[in-house]
């Protein structure tokens, strides 16, 4: 692989919202221009693999995993 494409998830989704779910951060070590900021990951994948790039989602930080935690909580709380 020459470059690679760095993504991460969209923070302001809604649920069941058929829009792109992500976002195209950075592009290493590639001659590439892209257009669009929110990407599908279909449209990524095609991208990558088009000019031979890896892809490589990015890592939430630790403020968020904890904020993750507690979504699932209460989610749990509430459906019973």
């Amino acid at each position: 692989m020459s470059g690679k494409i760095f993504y991460r998830h969209r923070t302001k989704m809604q649920d069941g919202a058929h829009q792109p779910r992500y976002i195209l951060v950075a592009v290493s070590d590639l001659n590439l221009k892209v257009y669009g900021q929110h990407l599908r990951m279909s449209e990524l994948k095609f991208i990558a693999e088009s000019v031979g790039a890896e892809l490589v989602a990015l890592p939430r930080g630790p403020k968020h995993e904890t904020e993750e935690e507690e979504v699932e909580e209460v989610e749990v709380k509430s459906s019973h």
